[in-house]
């Protein structure tokens, strides 16, 4: 109900720019600049977590971007998810561009610039070819509940419409959750954001065979310590490596209800968020049927991208 409210409230009220406040506008032009203005850039916390992918940034996160961030996330604020998506979506282009671009340097074995698994020969060609599979980072069911809306989900979901506008095809696969709780992470050290993670996410039942359709970019709103990044490469890996890897156009796929096994019924976001995926990008879980697999070399974790990160991050790019 937050959600449905707030999208209300925003259509007739007036507002405010979420990064400097000026009255009646959404994000003045000067906020808009500093947000996606930019080139995107690889951006490496210190210490990098292990298997962390390559990870590529819109913004530093600081002065009005970092304004804009809170007043979507914790303030509620919307419609900054389109201004937000649009940042994140030339991050993912950058990302891609660079997976693709090494993978032809070398003759197609990307195997350093690619966050691939630990042991991988290389990138696979599959890996970037196909329809570009964003997973969002899933914020916890109490902060859900609490913010009335999981603010990565839907700047994916704004971030895979830019995306498709522009000629990549793009698909939102909201199969991470948490498999257990995990404390606040706002106090904690580097390596206590690592411990708190580790082994917290996973691949919802049945997202394991459509993880096989394509490139897979996690995404984020802000990366610090790249911990939750970190983690999510993992859970989709132990995920890809596990389960059946089937390109998504070659297999049937049974409907499930992806908020029911992401965040519990209850929570559903309202806004352009049709669980169809044929009209918001968005996808339901699926279950792969018998006979079907392959292996193709989709479903890789080729990169990561953030609408945000610290502007330290930046600075130990070493790229």
């Amino acid at each position: 109900m937050r959600g449905w409210w707030q999208d209300l409230s925003d259509l007739v009220l007036p507002a405010e720019c979420g990064g400097c406040g000026r009255p009646r506008t959404v994000l003045c032009p000067e906020c808009r600049a500093a947000l996606s203005g930019a080139a995107p850039r690889r951006v490496r916390p210190a210490p990098e977590p292990p298997g962390l992918p390559v990870v590529y940034a819109a913004a530093r996160y600081a002065d009005e971007v970092r304004a804009v961030l809170l007043a979507h996330k914790e303030r509620g604020a919307l419609t900054l998810a389109g201004p937000l998506g649009v940042a994140l979506a030339g991050a993912v282009r950058t990302g891609l561009r660079h997976a693709r671009e090494s993978w032809t340097a070398v003759g197609g074995a990307a195997s350093g610039c690619a966050g691939v698994a630990a042991g991988s020969a290389g990138m696979r060609r599959g890996a970037v070819d196909g329809t570009v599979l964003i997973v969002p980072v899933p914020s916890g069911r109490g902060a859900v509940r609490k913010r009335g809306h999981d603010p990565a989900r839907r700047i994916a979901l704004a971030a895979a419409a830019e995306l498709r506008q522009t000629g990549t095809p793009t698909r939102v696969l909201a199969v991470l959750r948490q498999r257990r709780a995990v404390a606040d992470q706002s106090e904690l050290t580097s390596r206590q954001r690592l411990e708190n993670l580790a082994g917290a996410l996973q691949v919802a039942a049945g997202g394991e065979g459509l993880l096989g359709g394509g490139p897979v970019v996690l995404v984020d709103d802000l990366m610090t310590t790249g911990s939750s990044l970190a983690e999510a490469a993992r859970a989709v890996r132990a995920a890809v490596a596990d389960g059946a890897v089937t390109h998504g156009s070659a297999a049937s796929v049974v409907r499930a209800d992806v908020e029911t096994a992401v965040y519990g019924r209850g929570n559903r976001e309202r806004t352009g968020e049709r669980m169809t995926g044929s009209t918001d990008g968005s996808t339901d879980l699926g279950r792969v049927v018998p006979g079907m697999a392959g292996t193709t070399g989709a479903g890789e974790v080729i990169c990561a991208a953030v609408v945000a990160a610290t502007p330290d991050s930046f600075e130990m790019n070493r790229n």
